[in-house]
């Protein structure tokens, strides 16, 4: 059985810094694409940031050079490293895999960023 915990949000000051965390179980990090969503109240949730099964990064645009994904095996886990915070950064960031055609989200972590 697949399954993702996040953690590591919080309230922070724009321009601070957070480090999300999702431990994942059932499978593996290193061989599953692995993505970070968030979602604003009252907006769409959207994709954050994305590590490929072989590596490939990718990033929405709002947060390229901000954010960054990696991933540990060993603790078969991923991080979402957030720095520069903005107040529009605040949302409830979730860890998402995909597994064939079924996909698996965490419970979510709040970010709230203060101005």
């Amino acid at each position: 059985q697949v399954q993702l915990v996040e953690s590591g949000g919080g309230l922070v000051q724009a321009g601070g810094s957070l480090r999300l965390s999702c431990v994942a179980s059932g499978i593996s990090v290193s061989l599953n694409l692995m993505a970070w969503y968030r979602q604003a109240p009252g907006k769409q949730r959207q994709s954050v940031a994305v590590i490929s099964s072989d590596g490939r990064l990718s990033f929405a645009d709002s947060v390229k050079g901000r954010f960054t994904i990696s991933r540990d095996k060993d603790k078969n886990t991923v991080y979402l490293q957030m720095s520069s915070l903005k107040p529009e950064d605040t949302a409830v960031y979730y860890c998402k895999t995909r597994v064939g055609l079924n996909e698996y989200w965490g419970q979510g972590t709040q970010v709230t960023v203060s101005s």
